[in-house]
């Protein structure tokens, strides 16, 4: 028996001065990731300072497309189960996130994904993907 993915609401982002262009951007339906103006490394999770170099970054729009590169499927909290993942985008990095609007049992390692955005609970919508 396949248990389909029934969305919940996700807790509203903490949105601060330096996440405020992620965020607008996530409202319009376009993904943000930070760059170095030094050495040119894309990184997650957004940081002003290149975790690499200790550059200068700056936003640049990730094309949302990746795969899935590990997930784990809870099944026993509360009444709907979920998979959390870790996408390596095709932009180069590496963003944990869940798996919406599939058939839980059909998610794989290796499986193309794009990113999809999900409403919160009064906030800026949030990052999440699902399969291409």
């Amino acid at each position: 028996m396949t248990t389909p993915y029934v969305p919940t609401p996700y807790k509203a982002p903490d949105e601060q001065p330096d996440n405020t262009a992620f965020w607008q951007a996530a409202r319009e339906g376009r993904l943000l990731v930070r760059q170095c103006k030094s050495c040119g490394k894309p990184h997650w999770y957004p940081r002003t300072l290149c975790p690499f170099c200790m550059g200068d970054t700056e936003w640049k729009t990730a094309s949302g497309q990746g795969e899935i590169y590990s997930f784990s499927i809870t099944r026993r909290a509360g009444p709907n189960p979920f998979c959390i993942a870790y996408v390596k985008l095709d932009d180069g990095v590496t963003m944990m996130t869940n798996i919406v609007d599939t058939d839980l049992d059909t998610v794989h390692i290796g499986q193309r994904v794009k990113v999809r955005f999900a409403e919160t609970d009064g906030g800026a919508p949030v990052p999440v993907f699902a399969p291409v």
